[in-house]
């Protein structure tokens, strides 16, 4: 997850409750002991290749995938994410509920629990941690990049946030309350940046002492010496040899690590990468490119494919071309372009064309609905009808990027721009750099008619998906606002995500992901595809995650 997005940030307006789990944590509750095994064939370390560094420890502040992978190891939050899937589980919280308006909700908490200094985690220690979060100031604000996505605005500004308060009211149970009902909660609780930390270090280490510094910010002494409740915790960052060490954490209240050390390795070229595992200098990697899938597994490493939990779309911008009004002309780019074949020959094994804007795996998902077929007489029959042959599409991609659904940008664009071309579309071709103004284009400029772009999702709730893309018509990227159901699309979405009962919610999101695709189609969905990561043959007991949320507390790595 990261807020270096492929979509606008929309904040948080509509809501419904997320799951009321009663279940029990599947942690040891035996406590840690240093971490490590006694196998001798088994190594003390375990080295994972990084794409990038981590630019700090304090997770409030991070928004970045490389650094979200160092402080899960750390730092642990009031939910967690079962491994393997998307869904939500315990972790400092044993059990939630919420009150009968779903505006309440009470965390019974787990007990016996330390933070890695020694101190007591407890219902004050949540408490602090969401008030402090609450009540960032100036740069703090603007840093915080994740309390303003998914909660809104701060405490000077109470009318547009979704967190009220909290209130410990006894050590093991705090009860925080919410401005709105939301599907988005508790669940966002489980994002790495809303982890729980020692309040003793975050007062000790100034946490809040953000200071703004050109386009970025400086931060203070505890971003560099985070305390937390994670399996690990900070050892040492070596920056001029490009490590970060993690040494297991005495204090863990789970199953100790079964690698008493971590080590993050720096290296920011794929290629690199790739030698350094068949070197023997790291155990993994995260995305190798999927080109190189079949000779990392020939050549005897393990390849482990996550679940999709994203989306590749074709975006469109009927403001710009008011030909893209007409849906009759939206209708026929989908049934012009050959998804299933683009699939099958630019993307990873275990990619599907896309039928909707979600994928299967979110709640809300519509199996009933057939992706449109590739028909290209039938796209030319729907251009003629709607008076738009020959028209022209200023379709764009990004250049220096490659996505988990988007690997070769430039080959997807121009596999599909051969075959609006071949129904009389003509095509002007625009490039430009990821994070050298294409995003910018997309959503500030609006300076395409169509482009490709996707979503990863941060959660397992339709509204992270649907919310994110339609329900704010006056500034999302698909210019909603000049289509006739634009406000009604936003208004069911809101209505939708507001929903208290789970099937029901559930029910109401199909119902409009049917009405998406069929009776408004804003953009042409085009497939789900599965980011991978790859470890040696010695690695064992590893468990990907569809969101890339991996702990490694329970790998092993053979000598």
């Amino acid at each position: 997850m990261t807020l270096k997005r492929t979509a606008p940030l929309v904040l948080l307006t509509a809501a419904a409750l997320s799951m009321t789990a009663c279940a029990e944590s599947q942690r040891d509750d035996s406590g840690g002991s240093g971490g490590g095994s006694a196998d001798s064939n088994v190594k003390d370390t375990f080295t994972f290749g990084a794409a990038g560094a981590p630019e700090l420890f304090d997770p409030l502040y991070a928004t970045d995938g490389e650094t979200f992978r160092v402080t899960r190891q750390i730092h642990s939050g009031l939910l967690g994410i079962k491994p393997g899937t998307a869904d939500i589980q315990p972790e400092l919280a044993e059990s939630w509920e919420p009150s009968d308006d779903g505006l309440s909700w009470t965390f019974n908490l787990r007990q016996g629990v330390k933070f890695s200094d020694g101190t007591d985690f407890n219902a004050e220690a949540v408490c602090y941690n969401l008030d402090r979060m609450y009540n960032q100031k100036g740069a703090g604000q603007t840093a915080a990049e994740y309390w303003t996505y998914f909660f809104g605005t701060f405490s000077d500004d109470p009318e547009n946030s979704l967190y009220k308060s909290c209130e410990a009211k006894d050590a093991n149970t705090a009860v925080v309350d919410i401005t709105r009902t939301t599907s988005s909660f508790p669940t966002i609780l489980s994002l790495a940046s809303f982890a729980i930390q020692s309040p003793k270090a975050l007062e000790e280490g100034d946490a809040n002492n953000v200071k703004a510094q050109g386009e970025g910010f400086t931060y203070p002494d505890y971003s560099m010496n985070p305390v937390g409740v994670g399996p690990y915790k900070l050892a040492s960052y070596d920056e001029a040899n490009k490590t970060v060490n993690l040494v297991a954490n005495e204090n863990w209240y789970g199953e100790a690590p079964k690698t008493k050390n971590l080590v993050f390795k720096i290296i920011p070229d794929e290629s690199t990468r790739r030698q350094e595992l068949q070197a023997g200098s790291i155990d993994g990697y995260d995305l190798p490119n999927p080109v190189d899938w079949k000779g990392l597994k020939d050549a005897g490493n393990n390849v482990e494919i996550r679940d999709a939990f994203n989306v590749l779309y074709i975006g469109l911008n009927p403001e710009r071309n008011p030909k893209l009004k007409d849906l009759k002309v939206r209708q026929a780019i989908a049934y012009a372009t050959n998804r299933d074949q683009m699939v099958k020959t630019q993307l990873p094994e275990g990619a599907a064309v896309a039928s909707q804007f979600i994928p299967p795996a979110v709640s809300g998902y519509n199996e009933s609905i057939q992706p449109y077929a590739y028909d290209p007489e039938k796209a030319k029959q729907l251009l003629q009808e709607a008076g738009a042959e020959g028209m022209t599409l200023k379709f764009a991609f990004p250049t220096e990027v490659s996505r988990p659904y988007m690997p070769d940008p430039q080959k997807i664009h121009a596999a599909f721009t051969k075959d609006l071309q071949a129904v009389g579309i003509k095509v002007q071709e625009v490039s430009k750099p990821w994070n050298g103004g294409y995003l910018d284009d997309v959503s500030a400029n609006g300076a395409y008619d169509a482009w490709l772009l996707g979503w990863t999702g941060d959660y397992n709730a339709a509204d992270n998906f649907l919310g994110t893309f339609f329900s704010s018509p006056k500034t999302n990227d698909f210019h909603t606002n000049v289509l006739p159901w634009g406000q009604q699309l936003s208004d069911d979405l809101k209505k939708a995500d507001a929903i208290v009962d789970e099937d029901e919610r559930a029910t109401a999101y199909q119902d409009l992901n049917q009405q998406i695709v069929e009776k408004y189609l804003p953009a042409i969905p085009v497939s789900h595809s599965p980011p991978a990561l790859v470890v040696s043959d010695k690695v064992e007991g590893l468990v990907p995650s569809p969101l890339t949320a991996e702990t490694f507390d329970t790998v092993t790595v053979q000598k």
